[in-house]
């Protein structure tokens, strides 16, 4: 048996990269208010400890890597990262996770760099909604116009995520999904989870089974193959739909039988599951110049 596997036989070849911790907006369900405390900048990995991390992973069998935040794009020098991380031989996919803000700015670049897609976080196409939401958001339109040009750019597929939270953004699930047939969206919806700064959880819950039933009042969905990714989604498209419709279950269907990923905070913590407190401090393996069988 080849590749990476942890002890419940599951392989593990996706790696989830934050590559900072600050953002630009201030998403209720994501983060308080007044923000969160940031960590120094001078205990942020850099770009070259991050791909000495990544060429360790390789060779243990991670063959992917999405990058996040914090928002990404906020990181000066991302394309940067992106083209040392393309020379990894054994990576084959380079994505990202951004708020789409920045998105048309640097589409071209990153694209350019090594960048083979991106998945956009969208709530709502109401620039009130968006601005209760994000807390510092005026620039819906800028998240919209990010989009197409990554689009363009061919940094597809393009996949939107709404949250979709009760008595805020869940009258909009149908025109979001109506996006799918109408311009060949990729939505998925993903069910509200719980935080601990948060309070938006318990009266904004919609399962997945509430946000499908929306969905169907413009036609029935058949099941669709996965597009290209490494998520928990599971699709679905409507006939003659060149778009797909995506549900992630946190809440209502745990997925944790399917993870394959590990996660390396901005830090350099190693976290083998989001959930959990366990964490392996690999910045301090780098600084002691251990061997990938030390720092793994």
């Amino acid at each position: 048996m080849t590749g990476l596997y942890d002890s419940f036989n599951r392989l593990i070849n996706y790696l989830r990269i934050s590559v900072t911790d600050r953002c630009n907006l201030r998403c209720i369900y994501c983060m308080p208010e007044g923000g969160v405390s940031l960590v120094r900048h001078e205990d942020i990995l850099t770009y070259e400890e991050i791909c000495a991390v990544a060429r360790a992973a390789a060779e243990l069998g991670i063959t992917k890597i999405r990058l996040t935040g914090g928002e990404p794009l906020v990181r000066l020098g991302l394309p940067h990262l992106i083209r040392m991380l393309s020379k990894i031989d054994a990576i084959d996919d380079i994505s990202l996770t951004t708020n789409g803000t920045l998105l048309s700015h640097h589409a071209a670049e990153l694209k350019s760099a090594g960048l083979k897609r991106v998945n956009v976080s969208l709530d709502t196409f109401r620039p009130e909604r968006f601005k209760l939401i994000t807390r510092l958001g005026d620039n819906l339109d800028e998240v919209l116009a990010g989009i197409e040009i990554a689009k363009t750019v061919d940094l597809n597929p393009v996949k939107i995520n709404m949250v979709v939270m009760a008595g805020i953004n869940d009258d909009e699930v149908a025109e979001f999904a109506a996006k799918t047939v109408e311009e060949g969206w990729h939505v998925r919806f993903i069910e509200l989870m719980p935080v601990s700064h948060g309070s938006v959880m318990g009266k904004h819950f919609v399962p997945a089974s509430e946000i499908k039933k929306r969905v169907e009042v413009l036609g029935k969905l058949e099941p669709g193959p996965p597009i290209v990714g490494n998520g928990p989604a599971r699709y679905f498209r409507f006939p003659d739909a060149t778009g797909t419709i995506g549900f992630i279950t946190p809440i209502s269907e745990h997925f944790c039988f399917r993870c394959n990923r590990l996660r390396l905070t901005a830090d350099g913590k190693l976290l083998p599951c989001l959930l959990s407190q366990e964490e392996i401090d690999v910045k301090q393996a780098l600084h002691q110049d251990m061997s990938t069988e030390g720092a793994f």
